[in-house]
């Protein structure tokens, strides 16, 4: 069989272990990332809606930075730049996650998943009815206390879907990291596609997978969008 054919997957007896583990890295490296981001996006979020210019400028500026420029060149920049000051032990988890590689490529993707994941916060913040707050605080509770207590919890109900869609995306996003040599899924294929010149089957494998993770991924966030909407209307 041709090594460009679309359909030679003559390698997968020998090397289906490393889209395996591609698989494994690619699922925890993106939900790893998305966790991690939401803290920092509660909080740009916070800053996002304050009164004080300053501050929502500083959350503005940080969040028109990492919106605005490539990701592959912000995960360039704390590879090399950030951690080449703070020296990570090459220290392996599962036998194939080294962390050497691993938590700066989390720490990328979460400062770019939360400068996404924070307009998504803003949102949901904002679509709480306002009257939620107000009656809040003629109960006596404080600014803080209103937000923690009545606003965020209906506001996270109102986001979740689009956190998970978030996860979605990170799955597809995660494949940059390939280029730093982490054993994601792409790196799967890229490997193997040099290991045995067989040049449009790996990436064929690898395109599958990502499609069997995601849509179905999809397809459930889409039903409980329409549960919750519902849940909503009674």
């Amino acid at each position: 069989m041709s090594p460009t054919s679309f359909i030679n997957f003559t390698f997968l007896p020998k090397y289906i272990s490393f889209f395996i583990q591609g698989i494994e890295y690619t699922l925890l490296v993106s939900i790893v990332s998305v966790l991690i981001a939401v803290i920092p996006a509660l909080i740009l979020a916070l800053m996002r809606l304050s009164k004080n210019w300053f501050i929502r400028s500083l959350s503005g500026i940080y969040i028109a930075v990492f919106r605005s420029t490539p990701l592959l060149v912000q995960l360039a920049l704390v590879y090399y730049g950030v951690f080449n000051f703070i020296k990570i032990p090459s220290y392996h988890l599962f036998g194939f996650i080294n962390l050497a590689m691993f938590i700066p490529g989390v720490v990328a993707l979460a400062l770019n998943s939360a400068a996404y994941v924070a307009e998504i916060f803003r949102a949901g913040i904002l679509a709480v009815d306002s009257g939620q707050n107000e009656a809040a605080r003629s109960l006596g509770l404080s600014a803080g206390m209103s937000m923690a207590y009545v606003v965020l919890p209906q506001a996270i109900k109102n986001i979740l879907p689009a956190l998970a869609n978030e996860v979605v995306t990170m799955v597809k996003e995660s494949s940059i990291l390939s280029t730093l040599g982490m054993v994601e899924l792409m790196w799967a294929a890229k490997t193997v596609s040099a290991t045995t010149y067989i040049t449009i089957g790996p990436y064929v494998l690898a395109a599958l997978m990502y499609f069997c993770i995601n849509y179905p991924a999809s397809k459930v966030i889409e039903v409980i969008e329409r549960r919750m909407r519902r849940g909503d209307k009674r």
